[in-house]
Order: C-alpha cells, then structure tokens, then sequence
C-alpha cells in the first residue's frame, strides 16, 4: 500500500533512496479509476523501483474537464490510489500541468499514457535533459471515466 504525503514530504524521502532505487514518476486526474488507470499504472510501476503519482487537485481537474469534473473529491482520489499496491507514493498538485513538481523531484522515468506521444509528454525534455527515461506506455483502449460517465447517463 502506497504512501498519500506532501510534495515536500515525498521528496525528502526520495533523496534518502534516490542512489540505489529508480523512480518512475507519472501524474493524471484519475477521476474514476478503472481499469485501464489500473493496467497503466501496474506497468508504470514495472519500470523502475518506486511509482511516484501526482495527482491533479480538483480545482486544476475543472480546469481541464470542465465544471462538472472530477466526480470524486481530490482527497477520495489520493486514498484510492495510495491503496493500490503498484502505487508508492502519491500528492496532490495545484497547477495546469506537472512541469514544476517533475523538476522537483526530478525523476529517473517520466511515463503518460499511451495516447501521449513521448514529444508531448510535459517535463520529457528536462528528463531527458539529464539521461532520465520519457515513456508513452500502453493505452487500453476504450476505457476512460469520460466513457464511463457518458455510459451512466445514457442508462438512467
């Protein structure tokens, strides 16, 4: 079971295992998890030693889905990933993008899912930068909580 910390926190004890241990870093809003967040994030972890997810806060979450989004607070969120065993660690984080918490903690492996090219991957070039890793991973097809969402209000 995985760790729900702060940014801070988290970096603090990255630094303490940084030379013997890989960190893969990811970040999304994972609204509604399901399956296909499941698979990416089994795979991520197969990466390296330590999965980092960065989860989106609820009023970055609007900004991108729109005001009826995220379905689940930011806090229900953070409980249901850190439950995952794949899952490390996970925080919370305010901005439109990853960009400064991926300079932060400065991770071995940057991963997105495979609807994201590695070239549009925020953060790649300064991973890269560095010789870290930038994957586009695998996509499940047809899984998405905008799906699932659009699927409950066709059934009611």
């Amino acid at each position: 079971m995985g760790q729900f910390s702060h940014l801070d926190n988290i970096k603090q004890i990255l630094s303490n295992q940084r030379e013997q241990k890989k960190i893969v870093f990811t970040n999304g809003c994972f609204d509604l998890l399901h399956v296909g967040h499941v698979r990416y994030l089994q795979e991520a972890k197969k990466q390296g030693d330590i999965l980092v997810v960065a989860l989106n806060s609820d009023e970055s979450v609007k900004k991108l889905k729109g005001p009826s989004r995220p379905v689940q607070s930011e806090q229900d969120r953070a409980e249901i990933l850190a439950a995952l065993a794949c899952v490390d660690y996970t925080f919370i984080f305010n901005e439109q993008t990853p960009e400064k918490v991926i300079k932060e903690l400065k991770p071995n492996i940057l991963v997105k899912g495979g609807d994201w090219k590695v070239s549009q991957i925020v953060g790649s070039d300064f991973v890269q930068s560095y010789g870290g890793q930038v994957l586009s991973l695998n996509f499940v097809d047809g899984k998405s909580t905008t799906k699932i969402i659009e699927k409950t209000k066709v059934d009611k």
